[in-house]
């Protein structure tokens, strides 16, 4: 089986990692941002603190030689007043004070375990540097320390003054930073995924309603829909989705009454033919009424195989297959020779037959198709016209189109028949009355080929007056754009 994940869980880990990305993203420029702040913060604090301590230092030394009258300066830069000037600085910079003598011995210190000496070159780069440096001094410290070093003399001899802060102060700040923010972050975290949980929900309910209800209408259920949405895009896909559930509910109508009318179309004859077959084998129909009976199979035959045939000419026609053989001919001659084929009919209803005393009208279409156009809608208004009534032909040409109009009087249609004309196997009650050999799909196999040629075909009709089938074929070949 395919292993497959829901969209739901998808985009929950998507956001859940983006928004994790993002912390440690945040995370890593806080870092970096709190060791940057704590070095110049630092920097700035030691360079004053470290100027201010030499110069108080001096300070302290000359107060104490005019009080004391010591000379020494060995013993006035080692005594209690400069140890508390540094001292100060020390707790200021939160860190430890160092003053060399010019030898690089410890002259005072506020690390009272701290003693020795370093290298005098070593105190002199370092103090030459000018800048905010991690060092050891060359070993003097157990690790490498935030330091600002500065040198002034008393006398003749000269000193260097160190403040040091140590690294692990920055790492306990860095880390205290740290600790505020994965807090934070852990909290806001989950906050952030209940949100997605919560929002990734409601966007995916309507994919599950979707597909829950296209499940039950693959069921067979077509009048099943899905609510409105508030949202544009599962509004708009909601409204296409019912849509197509109405269009699939009314298919699945168009497919039972289909089915009913074709097995009803086909029993009827069937029926017919088979018990006048009967009949005569077993010998209930007479001898002498044996032609009788055969003219009526003949005819049931007959009808069954225009059904069949119409059928699938509509087929052809809705599959695509059908296959146009256009060419340029005048209307007037399959009019005329259909004409000709019901002249009996026309002649037994005296009907009056009008408009076709005009030029040629030359049409760009497919010659049988158009053919049957015109048979079947002669047929129909031979079929309704009243006794001594008229059959009118019309034809106006307009731009790429010719408009072709076969006017019949008679009762006509009432406007609830109207829409329903074109419709399969559709038969008012006045035809059924007239016609026992139609199959009703005269007037929809119309329709069919005329939209095949690009025109449109309508009815009008007056109830009492007359009835009139208007529809357009090309006067000019089609281009296909």
């Amino acid at each position: 089986m395919r292993d497959t994940k829901s969209i739901f869980f998808k985009y929950f880990i998507i956001c859940a990692a983006v928004i994790l990305v993002s912390f440690v993203c945040l995370g890593a420029v806080l870092l970096l941002v709190s060791s940057q702040y704590f070095v110049g913060e630092k920097r700035d604090l030691i360079q004053t603190n470290v100027s201010d301590a030499c110069v108080e230092t001096i300070d302290a030394m000359d107060l104490l030689a005019q009080e004391s009258g010591l000379s020494e300066t060995d013993k006035l830069i080692s005594s209690a007043e400069v140890f508390e000037v540094i001292k100060s600085h020390a707790q200021s910079i939160g860190g430890e004070f160092y003053i060399f003598d010019g030898n690089g011995n410890v002259a005072c210190t506020t690390f009272s375990d701290k003693t020795g000496a370093i290298s005098t070159d070593i105190l002199a780069q370092a103090v030459g540097e000018g800048k905010y440096f991690d060092t050891d001094l060359d070993g003097f410290f157990k690790e490498s320390m935030h330091s600002v070093g500065a040198s002034f003399s008393y006398g003749d001899k000269p000193f260097y003054m160190f403040g040091a802060i140590s690294l692990s102060e920055q790492d306990s700040y860095v880390w205290n930073i740290m600790q505020i923010f994965l807090i934070s972050m852990l909290f806001v975290l989950a906050v952030a995924l209940v949100i997605v949980y919560i929002a990734t929900m409601r966007l995916t309910s309507p994919i599950k309603e979707l597909s829950q209800t296209a499940k039950i209408i693959g069921e067979g259920n077509f009048t099943e829909r899905v609510p409105e949405y508030d949202t544009t895009e599962f509004y708009v896909l909601g409204n296409a989705f019912n849509d197509m559930a109405a269009s699939l509910n009314n298919y699945d109508k168009m497919r039972s009454s289909f089915v009913a009318n074709v097995s009803h179309e086909l029993r009827t004859p069937m029926t017919s033919i088979g018990g006048f077959v009967d009949g005569i084998l077993d010998g209930t129909i007479p001898p002498s009424e044996e032609k009788k009976y055969l003219r009526i199979i003949s005819s049931e035959v007959q009808r069954l195989t225009r059904l069949v045939r119409s059928m699938l000419n509509l087929a052809k026609i809705e599959s695509g297959s059908m296959e146009l053989n256009c060419q340029t001919f005048s209307l007037l001659e399959p009019i005329v020779d259909t004409l000709v084929t019901f002249e009996s009919r026309l002649e037994d209803k005296q009907i009056d037959v009008r408009g076709l005393d005009v030029d040629r009208v030359m049409v760009c279409a497919d010659n049988d198709l158009v053919h049957q156009v015109i048979y079947n809608l002669l047929e129909n208004a031979i079929k309704f016209v009243d006794n001594g009534g008229y059959i009118e032909f019309g034809f106006t040409p307009h731009d790429k189109l010719t408009a072709v109009s076969i006017k019949n009087s008679g009762e006509g249609l009432s406007e609830e028949e109207l829409p329903m004309v074109f419709d399969r196997f559709y038969k008012s009650d006045e035809s059924r009355g007239k016609d026992k050999s139609g199959v009703g799909l005269g007037l929809n196999i119309v329709r069919s080929i005329v939209k095949l040629h690009g025109g449109n075909i309508m009815v009008r009709s007056v109830k009492g007056e007359y009835t009139e089938f208007v529809f357009t074929l090309p006067n000019q070949p089609m281009t296909k754009e």
